[in-house]
C-alpha cells in the first residue's frame, strides 16, 4: 500500500520541490501551506507520517505537534532552520521522532522518512504476530510490546514510538550500557545518521514523562561519554 505523507510548510518552494521528490519515490503527498488547515486534516484523516516546519504563522509546528500527540503516535519529522538549536531540542522533547535542518538534502529527508515508515511497518507486523500477553516487566515498569504501551506503577506513560523503542532497548537488559549508536540503531534502524543530541533529547523527554508521574524515578542512568543504562532492581 502506498504510504501517505502530510507536508506542512508555509514556503511554497519547499512544498513544491519536496512533494515532487516524494511523489517520484512513490509516496502520496498532501501539502498544506496553512498550518491550521494542515493540523485539522492530519487529525481528521491521519497520514502515515507528517513533516512539519517549526516556524509558521498562525500556528507553529510545535503547536501542531502538541495537538497530534494528544491522540496519536503518528511519526513526525520537524524541519528547522540552521540556527534554531533550541527549537530542535524543544521539538524532540515534545515528541517529534526526528528533525532535519534547513537547507537540507531531499535525499536525506527521503531516507529518514523511509526509515520511520519501515519502523512503523515492523511495529504493526509485530503487534499482529505477538501474543497479547507478551510483556516486559522490570519491577514497576511494564512494557506491553504487543500494543506498544508503557506503564509505571500501574499508570500508563504516554510515549511516542521512538521513546518506547529507546526505553525498551535499555530495559530489556538492565544494567547493560547502551551507547548512542546502539540506541540509534534500535530506534531508527541501521545505516541512518541521527545526531547524538537527538538521542539525548529523547531520553530527557522519557525521564520527564516518568518524573511528572513519579518524582523519584531514577531508573535511566547516564554514563557520561559512554551512553545510558536501565538500573537493575
Amino acid at each position: 500500500m502506498t504510504s501517505r505523507i502530510a507536508l506542512v510548510d508555509d514556503d511554497q518552494n519547499i512544498l513544491a520541490s519536496v512533494s515532487m521528490a516524494l511523489e517520484a519515490e512513490g509516496y502520496k503527498v498532501n501539502i498544506y501551506s496553512d498550518s491550521e488547515e494542515g493540523c485539522r486534516e492530519i487529525l481528521n484523516n491521519p497520514p502515515d507520517l507528517a513533516v512539519l516546519d517549526i516556524k509558521m504563522p498562525r500556528m507553529d509546528g510545535m503547536e501542531v505537534l502538541a495537538k497530534i500527540r494528544k491522540t496519536s503516535i503518528l511519526p513526525v519529522i520537524f524541519l528547522t532552520s540552521k540556527d534554531d538549536e533550541i527549537d530542535e531540542v524543544l521539538g524532540l522533547r515534545m515528541g517529534a521522532d526526528d528533525y532535519i535542518t534547513k537547507p537540507f538534502s531531499q535525499r536525506l529527508l527521503i531516507e529518514r522518512i523511509r526509515a520511520l515508515l519501515r519502523r512503523e511497518s515492523l511495529r504493526s507486523q509485530s503487534e499482529k504476530k505477538q501474543p497479547e500477553n507478551e510483556k516486559i516487566i522490570r519491577g514497576n515498569l511494564i512494557l506491553d510490546d504487543a500494543r506498544h504501551v508503557c506503564s509505571w506503577k500501574g499508570q500508563e506513560v504516554g510515549l511516542t514510538v521512538t521513546e518506547y523503542l529507546l526505553l525498551k532497548s535499555l530495559a530489556i537488559r538492565p544494567g547493560i550500557v547502551k551507547n548512542r549508536d546502539q540506541l540509534i540503531d534500535m530506534a531508527y534502524g541501521e545505516n541512518i545518521y541521527v545526531d547524538d543530541r537527538t538521542i539525548d533529547s529523547h531520553i530527557k523527554r522519557v525521564r520527564k514523562k516518568f518524573r511528572d508521574m513519579d518524582s523519584g524515578f531514577s531508573q535511566i542512568e547516564t554514563l557520561y561519554g559512554i551512553g545510558y543504562k536501565y538500573k537493575e532492581e
